[in-house]
């Protein structure tokens, strides 16, 4: 018999993703979405509507049952409450995508899934200003919603940075872009650095393993193991998969660029000082069957998308992201000079 797929969002990055492999599986998949962004993966059921619509959600719970709900596009509690409490009796099985964010620890203390979130707890002390606890206390309360209508229904999945073809952060197209222009470019903190972004594609597939094992209640960090790759060996990839003949870099110590106003995280991308960042636990995920292919192979992947005219949807918070060029001539000249200075 086949699987029954309702994917909320589906037309860019995750929801795409997963859209994609449950197509992949033979599974029958539906989408619902405005239409306003992105466009759908062929072979899907196409439903327009707004999830913050009481109206929208009654005609989309009419459609079903499904054997699945896969939630990549629930922001706000409010509007997880409302597609919750609209489809529970129209699903046996409900994923919701979350983030480490949640976590009243995060980023600065390793992660496993018994620690608390910011629905329960307030953030750690000492929780540096240019961490967004807002985001985390709202994505922290979509669980909650989610929790209510679901029970046992639920798997919330949690990823920390999602990276591939169509990502619309723009986290790792900076970098490959960055590398593409060449000359000296200004590598953030320690080449050793160890990292975990999770290809999105890896994330997708995930989640339908969960729906496929249709397991009662359950949580997952989904990050990279811990030895994945260094921020060296992800940059020296850029750098290959680009074939730049002239981009060099030049690693700068994360101290002076704080000292020097580099806005870490946003206008460097993947660099982060906070110690929790890169030590999320995966283990239970991997455990159940998540697997993660080499960083190598995405950053493959997302350049030749990006070569062959892909573009992300538009989004805010790419706006956010990447070290304008004068600004990085001028923190390297800044770096280069106190390495010349007389000790």
């Amino acid at each position: 018999m086949t699987t029954t797929v309702l994917v909320l969002g589906g037309s860019h990055f995750l929801g795409r993703a997963v859209a994609e492999e449950a197509l992949l599986r033979g599974w029958e998949v539906t989408v619902f979405n405005r239409g306003k962004s992105g466009r759908d993966p062929h072979g899907v059921r196409s439903v327009r509507g707004d999830r913050t619509s009481p109206g929208d959600l009654e005609r989309l719970a009419k459609l079903g049952p499904w054997d699945a709900v896969v939630d990549t596009s629930g922001m706000a509690a409010d509007t997880v409450h409302s597609a919750t409490r609209a489809l529970c009796d129209r699903t046996a099985r409900y994923v919701y995508t979350s983030t480490v964010s949640v976590y009243a620890g995060w980023p600065l203390v390793p992660l496993n899934e018994e620690q608390p979130t910011l629905a329960d707890a307030s953030p750690a002390e000492g929780m540096p200003a240019d961490v967004n606890v807002p985001y985390g206390v709202d994505k922290a309360l979509c669980e909650k919603a989610a929790e209510h209508h679901l029970g046992e229904k639920l798997t919330i999945l949690r990823p920390g940075v999602i990276v591939g073809p169509h990502e619309y952060v723009g986290r790792l197209p900076w970098w490959l872009r960055r590398v593409d222009r060449g000359g000296t470019i200004l590598a953030p903190g320690q080449p050793e650095q160890r990292i975990q972004p999770v290809d999105v594609r890896d994330v997708a597939h995930f989640a339908c393993q969960r729906i496929e094992a249709g397991w009662t209640r359950e949580v997952f960090n989904v990050a990279a193991p811990g030895a994945h790759a260094t921020m060296a060996e992800f940059l020296d990839t850029c750098i290959a998969v680009v074939g730049s003949q002239n981009a060099a870099l030049e690693w700068v110590a994360s101290e002076f660029l704080l000292h020097h106003g580099a806005k870490q995280w946003t206008e460097i991308p993947l660099w982060r000082t906070y110690s929790g960042t890169w030590q999320v636990s995966g283990d239970r995920a991997r455990e159940a069957g998540l697997v993660c292919r080499p960083l190598a192979d995405t950053v493959a992947d997302t350049w030749a998308w990006m070569s062959s005219g892909g573009s992300a949807v538009e989004h805010e918070r790419a706006a956010l992201h990447g070290l304008d060029a004068a600004k990085e001539a001028s923190l390297l000249a800044a770096w280069r000079a106190t390495r010349s200075m007389p000790k």
